[in-house]
């Protein structure tokens, strides 16, 4: 169900306090290892930083986190040059929504989508009503492995593009939390020969509708999860699908 959300909760001010309310919880980014789809962490490795066991890695003086963060802003201006059909905002950078129903589940937003249509007169937007999660990722292809991450091929030998699996369930895990009707993942894949850059911008429309299963079967795996944690009991470890 849509619930439309609406500020109920004390955003952090500081990024202490958001590391602090991320340990409460389970983040957008996070999902995915409950399900075993996480390249970088297990749901094991997941449950013991929420237990306290482990210290989650600083990856925040990494060359490709710092490029992320500098690349959002201009991506984001970007998108909404692209498509006025679409109020874009941004909330800062501790923008942290939760799920009314479970407040443990949140996630932190690059920006926020709210839909328009033009008007009789071809000039103008009116809303519609509609509300939607930004979400923007940078990478750089650097082997052909991570290409495939964002193309698959079908039965007749074609490539489509896709959405890598754990952005998939980070988009999910937001409009869990949002209850928002769509989200928009926009990509940037970079490649660089010698002193050349190359740069492809890929969007991906993720309709609320279409996603209710996937949805609320996630839900059901983070509401479980939470409960290993709570109880302090180690999970089943959960293996990727090969």
């Amino acid at each position: 169900m849509v619930h439309h959300y609406r500020a109920k909760f004390r955003l952090p001010k500081t990024e202490a306090e958001w590391l602090k309310a991320r340990l409460a919880g389970i983040g957008a980014s996070e999902a995915s290892a409950i399900i075993g789809c996480n390249p970088y962490m297990s749901n094991i490795d997941l449950w013991r930083i929420k237990t306290g066991r482990k210290a989650a890695e600083d990856i925040s003086g990494k060359a490709f986190v710092r490029y992320g963060h500098e690349a959002e802003r201009p991506l984001r201006e970007l998108f909404a040059l692209d498509y006025p059909e679409y109020r874009v905002s941004y909330g800062g950078a501790f923008d942290m929504v939760r799920n009314p129903d479970y407040p443990y589940l949140f996630a932190t937003l690059d920006g926020r989508l709210e839909q328009q249509e033009l008007a009789e007169d071809g000039e103008t937007y009116r809303r519609t009503g509609r509300f939607g999660v930004l979400e923007i990722k940078t990478t750089e292809i650097l082997r052909s492995m991570q290409a495939e991450k964002w193309c698959y091929r079908d039965a007749d030998e074609n490539y489509h593009d896709c959405i890598p699996q754990n952005y998939y369930v980070q988009v999910l895990h937001q409009l869990l939390c949002t209850g928002f009707d769509f989200a928009v993942l926009t990509a940037q894949l970079k490649r660089v020969y010698g002193t050349e850059v190359r740069c492809e911008v890929r969007r991906y429309l993720i309709d609320r509708a279409d996603k209710e299963d996937d949805i609320n079967w996630l839900l059901e795996q983070e509401l479980k999860f939470w409960e290993y944690v709570q109880a302090d009991k180690e999970p089943p470890l959960v293996l990727p699908e090969l």
